[in-house]
């Protein structure tokens, strides 16, 4: 017998050189709705948009990367 379960959400900001791990607040929502819900506590996610996800220890992982470029 075959069995399937859902995999676990995980995203992933890069945030000066340090990565930090967000939990899945609610599975229901989009991606962007995530981004949105922590954009109050990280503003870097106003501007970030996410990757593909990745399958990586029984979870799929998504990063957030900010699109903000340097000047000069």
């Amino acid at each position: 017998m075959l069995l399937a379960t859902q995999l676990e959400r995980v995203f992933i900001l890069k945030d000066k050189g340090q990565e930090v791990r967000l939990t899945d607040p609610e599975p229901r929502w989009s991606v962007e709705a995530v981004m949105n819900f922590y954009a109050n506590m990280y503003p870097i996610l106003t501007t970030a948009k996410a990757s593909a996800p990745q399958i990586k220890d029984d979870a799929l992982e998504y990063k957030f990367e900010s699109v903000m470029g340097t000047k000069g």
